[in-house]
């Protein structure tokens, strides 16, 4: 068992696992609805696996899944099955309907229906166990000898307790039920052609505290809270039309999972911020959430600004070696399971690029008309964060910011490529700490530049030149340390020793997206990018074929990965390479496509020519909030919308393939307001403008003006 936060494989896998999310419930089951033992499988709440086994029998017998039918809400699923035919019969009489809703809990109906002519009779039973385990735990692999469940039969039904973890416990009932201590079991009597229903709920309690569920058995899904929180969603986001079918399907599934993965704002019930993904990232992750809000702007803002106030509630204010807090530092991710109560540590720091971004992220509100009383109020977090970044982030006073985990439980790799083996030289050397990372110099140079932007909108001329004077020393003396000339690329970072990491990996796209590559050194590195080595057809790898760490069957060393490459084709067309930008934009789509719409969070690196489909990784999450949220900002970037309001202007230039034509965006929030963008061989068309505002051709991208 590890006790750090490193990312070391995946969990034992479940066959075609069906994921059902709400908030920080999920439920992973097999095609037929089972949970099974030994496995990932659970129904989890609050960071616990509050149920590690469930069984549906009838006659004795599992059944047979026929089909899973999913809701349209990420939260409820209909699995259809049958038992198992009679002896020397090809046919089943019994058709099984096991309808799921999670949130906070767990109810199902179960539904047998006679399919013959002649009345029947059957037992329809239900086991159950539970193990309480932490998600760690479960994603380690780690099985807990002291999981046995202490169970006693009450009147309203079967508790479940952990001996060693008293204050979660688990009730599971059923109206009608029999109930014995391994279940729950009814006795039926069905007519030909009958049904008869079958209600369970599984209710939590955790930290003592019982929990409300968002469903009960009998009431309708429509009814439910987060039936009511989806469709205030849908209605309060702008919408994308397109008149391609596949990528009108792949927006619509990303704006109904980017719905389902939004948790409740610690400080605010009532208000959502995403979490990073299903199912083993259902919480509020710094760096994960900012860039997921900052590529679904387009579709909302609202969601941006709870995420950036949650941070900053959240944002370091001590010197805490075992969560890596300090201050000014925006966390890594929030948990809630009990390791996180034994450690007393339920926020962690270790991530070098969420500061940054979260003054990025800011700016880009800023740049969306964000209101100034907003601005204000963040404004002091803004500056905590800046401080860090100038002062602590920089180790050693060279101007670059760097990490080097202060807890050997800590991550030891603290940008987005955060697994163990993620930082090699070309040789497939390790780099050791402190490592600087070249897209978070980028993420710096965007903060300072967004900063000088918020200078200038609260009328500071000097504070403005003084953070675009800082920006431009380090653009140059990035330029100087991180540019390898004889190879064409960006350095991946710079090692404890000061030594370029000579590896050539998708790193360098986000120094693009933040613009702090110098314009001259764009066109070697966009063929770099797009080239041979890097571009799969579906996109672009982590990392070039040729690199000694190379692994297209790897998390960070040759896979793709669909936010990495919105960003990256993003940072293209900001420098002007549209073909380029368009290639890696296409390929990502068509992933989708062939992913039913739903792009998970990484892919297996291999080139289009071997493989006619993209080929999954097999712990790969989804949904998934930056990956949900990739199309969005990949349409984005093909419309080449950028507005800037407190300039008074909106820039679009579209460049978006016919085959996605005619493409438009309806009801886009801007400045208080909402406009219609619509884009066909004409051009761009743009109403409901607010006052004072014009349209402009667009010249580079933000963040930050153009390069």
């Amino acid at each position: 068992m590890t006790a750090g936060w490193e990312y070391e494989g995946g969990p034992p896998l479940v066959a075609d696992a069906v994921t059902l999310v709400d908030g920080t419930t999920f439920c992973l089951s097999d095609a037929a609805g089972d949970i099974a033992p030994g496995t990932a499988a659970g129904l989890y709440v609050r960071d616990t696996r509050i149920l590690s086994s469930w069984a549906l029998e009838v006659d004795g017998h599992r059944i047979q899944p026929l089909a899973v039918l999913p809701g349209q809400d990420g939260f409820s699923a209909v699995h259809v099955a049958r038992t198992p035919p009679p002896p020397g019969r090809a046919d089943s009489p019994l058709l099984v309907l096991v309808d799921r809703r999670v949130g906070e809990g767990m109810c199902v109906q179960v539904t047998v229906r006679n399919l013959a002519a002649r009345p029947t009779t059957c037992t329809v039973r239900v086991r159950v166990d539970a193990d309480f385990a932490d998600l760690f735990e479960v994603k380690e692999g780690v099985t807990r000898a002291a999981a046995v469940a202490v169970r006693a039969v009450r009147a309203d039904g079967l508790w479940l307790q952990a001996p060693d973890r008293p204050r979660r416990a688990l009730r599971v009932s059923g109206q009608g039920a029999y109930v014995g201590p391994d279940g729950l079991s009814w006795s039926l009597t069905l007519g030909p052609r009958e049904q008869a229903c079958v209600g369970l709920e599984a209710d939590a309690v955790i930290d003592g505290q019982p929990l409300s569920p968002s469903h009960r058995c009998g009431s309708a899904v429509h009814e439910s809270w987060p039936a009511a929180r989806m469709r205030s969603w849908r209605t309060s986001t702008a919408s994308i039309g397109t008149a391609d079918p596949g990528l009108a399907h792949t927006l619509e599934r990303s704006v109904e999972d980017l719905g389902a993965l939004q948790i409740a704002d610690p400080d605010d019930p009532d208000v959502g911020v995403v979490a990073a993904g299903a199912p083993w990232y259902m919480a509020l992750f710094g760096r994960d959430s900012l860039l997921t809000s900052l590529m679904a702007l387009v579709l909302d803002q609202g969601l941006a600004v709870s995420t950036v106030r949650a941070l900053a509630a959240l944002q370091g204010t001590r010197t805490e070696p075992r969560s890596e807090e300090e201050p000014g530092k925006i966390p890594h991710e929030t948990r809630h399971g009990p390791r996180a109560r034994a450690r007393d540590v339920g926020a962690y720091y270790g991530s070098v690029d969420a500061t940054p971004l979260f003054v990025v992220a800011v700016g880009e509100l800023v740049r969306f008309g964000l209101d100034e009383a907003l601005l204000a109020e963040l404004l002091p977090h803004v500056d905590r964060a800046l401080d860090w970044m100038v002062n602590r982030g920089d180790r050693d006073g060279d101007g670059f910011v760097e990490y080097c985990r202060a807890t050997p439980a800590g991550l030891l790799h603290q940008g987005w490529k955060d697994s163990f083996d993620a930082i090699t030289f070309a040789d497939g050397r390790p780099a050791e700490p402190p490592i600087a990372l070249c897209e978070v110099q980028g993420y710096v140079y965007a903060a300072f530049r967004a900063r000088s932007e918020m200078a200038a909108v609260l009328g500071d001329a000097a504070g403005a030149r003084r953070w675009d004077e800082r920006a431009a020393r380090l653009r140059e003396a990035f330029d100087a340390r991180f540019w390898l000339p004889a190879r064409g690329y960006l350095a991946l970072g710079l090692d404890g020793a000061k030594r370029p990491i000579d590896a050539l990996t998708s790193n360098a796209g986000h120094c693009l997206w933040s613009g702090i590559v110098l314009p001259e050194r764009s066109g070697a590195l966009a063929e770099q990018l797009v080239g041979a080595r890097m571009f799969t057809g579906w996109g672009v790898r982590t990392l070039a074929s040729d690199m000694a760490a190379y692994n297209p069957v790897s998390y960070h060393n040759g896979s793709v990965w669909p936010h990495d490459n919105a960003l990256l084709a993003a940072g293209l067309m900001r420098y002007g390479h549209v073909d380029a930008a368009q290639r890696v934009a296409i390929g990502v789509l068509e992933a989708a496509d062939a992913f039913d719409g739903r792009l998970p969070e990484l892919f297996c690196g291999f080139d289009r020519e071997e493989f006619a489909t993209p080929v999954p990784y097999p712990t790969s999450c989804s949904p998934q909030a930056w990956a949900s949220a990739a199309p969005l900002s990949l349409v984005r970037t093909l419309m080449r919308l950028e507005p800037a309001v407190p300039q008074g202007l909106v820039r679009i230039d579209p460049v978006v393939p016919w085959r996605y034509l005619p493409l438009e965006v309806a009801d886009m929030p801007l400045a208080g307001t909402r406009v219609t963008i619509g884009v066909d061989p004409d051009g761009a068309h743009v109403g409901h403008l607010p006052p004072g505002i014009r349209i402009e051709g667009w010249s580079g991208g933000a963040p930050g003006a153009g390069p």
